[in-house]
């Protein structure tokens, strides 16, 4: 199986289904501050947020200092003010970061696949806990997973049912969005899981096939668009 892929003509471009789908928060929080990654793999979601997000910064937990030390193989640019790559259990670090991130992007598998202590209550708890106002959490889950259903029920009793998917855009992969719930007026990310579930209940999901390289182009036309009014 198939975790990770670079181009090397172009490395921060996502090959990989999965990590298209999993952009989609952009549709939820537009202009992150803060994006919290779980799992580097080969950092293709990393390079492409370093690269197309320039106001966005991005710390990356990863458990395996052999995997880190292939960063330079993968073309994983060098931490700098902006990024940061921490070797370090991300279950005991979400837990002592609250409030600290606008995404959390869960994507951290080993060899037998999604490790128990990532899909468990309290981490996800924590995960609640470790976002901000308005921020959103998204998890890459496979659907054939013996613990799919139970994972899925635990995150929708954490955030209170402010979860969504987008149907047939990952394959095998289900990339869960799930927003921090609001007391009060709810923000983008929770209207934004109402519209998910409207078109659906609608009929109207298939067209989310398009929506990842729709809103990637997006992302690399917003980063490009200030290029384009410099004057000479």
């Amino acid at each position: 199986m198939i975790q990770s892929e670079m181009l090397l003509s172009r490395p921060d471009h996502l090959l990989l289904r999965y990590a298209r789908a999993m952009m989609c928060f952009t549709l939820f929080v537009p202009h992150p501050r803060h994006i919290l990654m779980v799992g580097l793999g080969g950092g293709s979601l990393l390079k492409f947020c370093h690269r197309y997000l320039p106001g966005t910064r991005i710390t990356v937990l990863e458990l395996r200092a052999d995997v880190i030390a292939l960063r330079e193989q993968f073309m994983v640019p060098p931490d700098d003010a902006r990024l940061r790559i921490i070797e370090t259990d991300a279950v005991s670090y979400i837990r002592q970061h609250p409030a600290s991130a606008d995404v959390l992007l869960l994507d951290g598998f080993d060899a037998s696949g999604l490790p128990p202590a990532l899909g468990s209550a309290r981490f996800y708890a924590d995960c609640l806990r470790a976002l901000v106002p308005g921020g959103v959490l998204v998890a890459n889950l496979f659907n054939y997973d013996p613990h799919y259903a139970a994972m899925l029920g635990r995150l929708m009793l954490t955030f209170r049912g402010q979860v969504c998917h987008f149907d047939g855009i990952a394959g095998n992969n289900r990339i869960i969005f799930a927003a921090r719930p609001e007391r009060h007026q709810p923000g983008r990310s929770v209207r934004m899981v109402r519209l998910v579930r409207w078109r659906a209940l609608f009929g109207l999901g298939y067209v989310n096939r398009l929506l990842p390289p729709w809103q990637l182009w997006r992302l690399r036309r917003r980063q490009r668009a200030p290029d384009s009014n410099v004057v000479a």
